[in-house]
């Protein structure tokens, strides 16, 4: 089975492949998919799987002392908590 071209999109062309070709086209395919391209593998003329590109999450935008005055800590953070004094004994 030859890979056809079912339909165009913005983000690229969308392919149709038999579960069977997927197996040997695999490589490929995967190539395909991160250019862009949809890729629908199928399993007796149905879809069963679609191979997509995941897009790349941006960064937030950080800046140092952008938190200052907005975490504390309470003087006594470090002294033992009255529920396990037993344990500490």
């Amino acid at each position: 089975m030859v890979m056809l071209e079912i339909e165009s999109k913005k983000a690229g062309i969308m392919y149709q492949v038999d579960i069977i070709e997927a197996k040997e086209k695999r490589v490929g395919l995967i190539e395909a998919a991160m250019r862009g391209e949809e890729v629908a593998i199928t399993q007796d003329n149905q879809p069963v799987v679609k191979l997509i590109v995941i897009p790349k999450q941006a960064k937030p935008n950080r800046q140092t002392g952008s938190a200052k005055g907005m975490v504390w800590m309470s003087d006594d953070f470090d002294e033992p908590l009255e529920e396990f004094k037993e344990y500490m004994e």
